[in-house]
């Protein structure tokens, strides 16, 4: 008996201690909402009133979402670049990676091996040659440029490779005999298999793009194609003084981001799991 209640008392204490250190962090977030929801004079009150006593929500994201600087336009140019991008992003890498796993072709490896050593360069390396070729070719300052540096990525490409790999040839060569082609076996079969895998790169380069503020600072010079990075950059410099009203853009601005993980958590943790079985 004396061991199975060991086991459950270490349970409980890391249970309770996850629990207070998991609190200990989203105390920022929990403030960060509250103070969106206060009047400015109940923003810095102390001690901190974690239930507002006179409430300002509704005036507050009115003013954020349908100001001087409208949110709605940012949100829907974030949403249009952050989606397109990851749904090309996404198909690129996928079959690319397949390829580079399942198909067998002359200097594929040292293909392979070129195409990671682009990742070695660094993104502001290059920033000054895409940007006199964006200009040249009448990409510079449009929401499809922008879609176009993000869609192709080295990582992901790797990344997927990996997974594509973990699938037995046995498949690839059954399907085969059965007369189906590549591309009847990637959709059908390879794709299928490394579904979790997708679904998290997928997750993973939305928040990337959604987050991203040097491309869009550099390659964006119109007000009306701001993404929220740069929305909120300048809605901060511009309402330096209104605490409330900041706090109402941010918790606008990662909302987005909690829905997506809180929606694609399964297939995040399914993907890891996938990534540990060999063989």
């Amino acid at each position: 008996m004396t061991t199975r209640t060991v086991p459950d008392w270490r349970r409980l204490v890391i249970t309770v201690v996850m629990l207070a250190v998991s609190i200990l962090f989203l105390m920022p977030f929990i403030w960060m909402l509250v103070t969106s929801f206060k009047i400015e004079k109940d923003v810095f009150v102390y001690p901190i009133q974690w239930i507002p006593r006179k409430w300002n929500a509704v005036a507050n994201y009115k003013e954020v979402w349908f100001g001087d600087y409208p949110f709605y336009l940012y949100y829907w140019n974030s949403i249009k670049v952050s989606v397109l991008t990851t749904l090309i992003s996404c198909t690129a890498s996928a079959l690319a990676a397949y390829g580079f796993s399942k198909i067998q072709f002359a200097a594929g490896r040292w293909l392979f091996m070129i195409v990671l050593v682009t990742y070695m360069i660094p993104g502001q390396a290059i920033l000054i040659p895409q940007f006199i070729l964006y200009r040249n070719i009448g990409l510079f300052d449009s929401h499809f440029g922008l879609i176009i540096l993000g869609s192709f990525s080295v990582l992901g490409t790797f990344m997927l490779r990996q997974f594509f790999m973990g699938i037995h040839q046995e498949f690839i060569e059954s399907a085969k005999i059965d007369g189906a082609g590549h591309p009847r076996i990637f959709s059908s079969i390879a794709l299928p298999l490394v579904k979790p895998a997708v679904a998290t790169y997928a997750i993973l380069r939305f928040i990337w793009t959604w987050n991203d503020y040097q491309n869009p600072l550099i390659f964006l010079r119109s007000d009306r194609l701001f993404t929220i990075p740069l929305a909120m950059q300048k809605f901060t410099s511009l309402s330096g003084e209104f605490y409330s009203l900041i706090m109402a853009a941010a918790v606008s601005a990662i909302f987005p981001l909690l829905l997506i993980f809180i929606i694609g958590q399964k297939n995040v943790i399914a993907g890891i799991a996938l990534g540990g079985v060999k063989g």
